[in-house]
């Protein structure tokens, strides 16, 4: 008996440490690729040696790569996610209705043969051996020929072909700019592999997630071609188009030209080209190179000029505000549709409108920090990527356009109409598993952007910039998640914020926060506050008296074992905290009923209370 108790024991110990070790780790992956694209038919051929070391503590027996191009074939899940959702991305279909009533019709069923998109991988060898291999549409499936044991390297060897769909999202060719090619998830990718297993997932017009390495990839291309993307040309002086010293004479020799780059550190790589592009240079005083690529169109050419200064500004606001852009070179490139986040790059449709452009090239420039340097997962948590840019975004062009008011202002109207419309999902639904595109794009982008801007509430805004300094400097170069960045706000402001992850990210669990009665008090004024939704917060109340006077009341919420400092001008008082299970909270003041014009809760406005007609008594000023 006491044989089996001790080792039962023993058990249980390394059961525990099992699950506490967590120590971090990443994969790694170095590509070498050599392309030729045949500019009259779009099809292309390839080679790769990919180098991967498997710093995991698991053996693996099988890798897969993304296959990307294979989503743009009638059939393809993708092609059938778009006759399936209600409301699919307009650049995708056609619609042979109306408005009020629209019959949608996929632009990918329609594509012929030379219209459609492919990547296959015509040989795969691992260390010099043959490798079994399985074709599931955009996922290619490898079984090893050896197992690759932890902390090891193998190297794959593959030769593939492809061809460039007509453009429908994201990649393609002559898109309706009439950009040539818009080369993005044009290559194998292999897919990353993490604490959580293999992230193999089809593609099915969402976001992405990528292994950490190194590129060094040759483009042969028509020598008219002119082209914008990731990594450092490394050959400037026999490609030129502006990329030469200046003074360097340069002579193209033969058909095509043998593009060169590099680029470290990155987890994709993009390139776009075009024979009509005008390739403009900028050198910041931070000493990265912008390159700005677009066409020689005068409908568009005077806003490309006009923001590239703004472009700088940008960078100079990113890099103090999160941290510094570690590459040597950027590049903002008129292609694809919309915009679209690359590493050190971003393509974007249009320019005819400067203020499209330049918001825009924010918000996309902005990604090169959350998701390009901070690599999240976009298909498990896109709000981590799309809603901490688009408020990090949105605060850099208030500051450089010297705008005032709360510039995340649209996200929480955003957020309140799918919070009340009954159709919200909790965020952490997986990107393809929305039932609406409307329901991913608002929590993704708008409550992702409220999740950082209403934390600044709850902890303070000095605090909020101190945390998202300390998560650049903590997981630049790595792959968080959100509890990595709970965990950073939690060590910068001493508060318990699990709560907040959780009922924000995990719940569609609502704030609504109410005056519920203002009574004459011996001593004062009783103002009686109520919970009427389930999410939890620290409450704050503003009382403004007839004199123009007024005091901040502030109840801290006692699951949070913090008090917020105070801010601003106004006199707070603090109170006692208000614990979530009590649904009413009396608050009591000095200041006689008569004499008061009138009480907010959270004036700020920065708390997302789905119903701010219980906030406020008496007579607010509206800004």
């Amino acid at each position: 008996m006491k044989k089996l108790i001790f080792s039962l024991a023993l058990l249980a110990t390394a059961f525990s440490q099992a699950q506490n070790n967590t120590s971090y780790w990443q994969q790694h992956v170095d590509y070498d690729m050599d392309v030729d694209m045949n500019v009259e038919n779009y099809q292309y051929t390839g080679t790769q040696e990919l180098v991967y070391t498997n710093n995991s503590p698991d053996t693996l027996t099988k890798v897969y790569y993304h296959m990307f191009f294979n989503a743009f074939q009638p059939g393809s899940e993708m092609d059938s996610r778009l006759q399936d959702i209600q409301d699919p991305d307009g650049r995708m279909v056609n619609n042979k209705g109306d408005r009020q009533n629209p019959d949608y019709e996929s632009r990918i069923a329609k594509l012929n043969e030379d219209e459609i998109g492919y990547l296959r991988a015509t040989s795969l060898t691992q260390d010099g051996k043959k490798v079994e291999m399985e074709d599931e549409e955009t996922i290619l499936i490898v079984h090893l020929a050896e197992p690759i044991l932890p902390g090891k390297s193998t190297t794959f060897k593959m030769e593939f072909e492809g061809q460039v769909p007509v453009q429908i999202r994201r990649s393609g060719r002559n898109n309706a700019d009439g950009v040539a090619l818009s080369m993005t998830q044009w290559y194998p990718k292999l897919a990353e592999y993490d604490f959580e297993g293999w992230h193999a997932d089809p593609y099915i017009a969402r976001e992405f997630h990528g292994v950490w390495g190194d590129f060094d990839v040759t483009i042969n291309i028509d020598k008219d071609y002119i082209i914008g993307g990731t990594g450092v040309l490394q050959n400037p002086e026999e490609i030129g188009y502006g990329y030469e010293e200046e003074g360097t004479k340069v002579k193209r020799k033969g058909k095509k030209l043998a593009w060169n780059f590099k680029a470290e550190k990155v987890h994709d790589f993009a390139w776009a080209a075009d024979p009509e592009y005008i390739h403009d240079k900028l050198e910041t005083e931070s000493g990265v190179t912008l390159h700005f690529l677009y066409k020689d169109d005068p409908k568009v050419t005077d806003a490309w000029q006009k923001i590239q200064p703004e472009t700088a500004k940008l960078l100079a606001f990113f890099n103090e505000h999160i941290g510094p852009y570690p590459w040597p070179q950027y590049s903002v490139i008129q292609g694809g549709d919309g915009g679209m986040e690359y590493a050190m790059c971003t393509l974007i449709t249009g320019g005819e409108s400067y203020n499209g452009l330049l918001g825009t090239t924010a918000h996309e420039f902005a990604h090169s920090w959350f998701q390009q340097l901070l690599g999240t997962n976009e298909s498990e948590h896109p709000w981590m990527d799309e809603g901490f840019t688009t408020y990090i975004s949105g605060l850099a062009q208030k500051t450089i356009k010297g705008t005032s008011g709360n510039p995340t202002a649209g996200s929480y109207r955003g957020y309140n109409y799918i919070a009340t419309s009954g159709m919200e999902q909790p965020q952490t639904t997986h990107g393809d598993r929305y039932d609406i595109n409307t329901a991913y794009s608002i929590a993704a982008y708008s409550k992702g952007a409220v999740f950082l801007s209403q934390l600044g509430y709850i902890i303070g805004q000095d605090n909020l910039a101190e945390t998202l300094n300390r998560y650049y400097d903590e997981w630049k170069f790595k792959h968080p998640t959100p509890n990595d960045f709970i965990r950073i706000a939690e060590k910068v402001s001493g508060a318990e914020l699990h709560w907040y992850l959780t009922d924000w990210t995990e719940t569609t669990n609502q704030i609504d926060y109410a005056i519920n009665s203002v009574e004459a008090a011996e001593n004062g004024t009783k103002i009686t506050l109520e919970r009427k939704a389930l999410m939890p917060m620290p409450v704050e109340v503003t009382v403004t008296l007839n004199d123009g006077s007024k005091k901040l009341y502030y109840m801290p919420l006692r699951m949070m074992r913090w008090e917020k400092p105070a801010e601003g001008d106004v006199e707070r008082i603090l109170k006692e905290d208000w614990p979530w299970a009590l649904p009413t909270y009396e608050l009591e003041i000095d200041a006689a009923k008569a004499d008061i014009k009138s009480i907010e809760i959270d004036e700020s406005q920065l708390m997302a209370d789905v119903n701010r007609n219980n906030n406020t008594y008496g007579q607010v000023d509206s800004e």
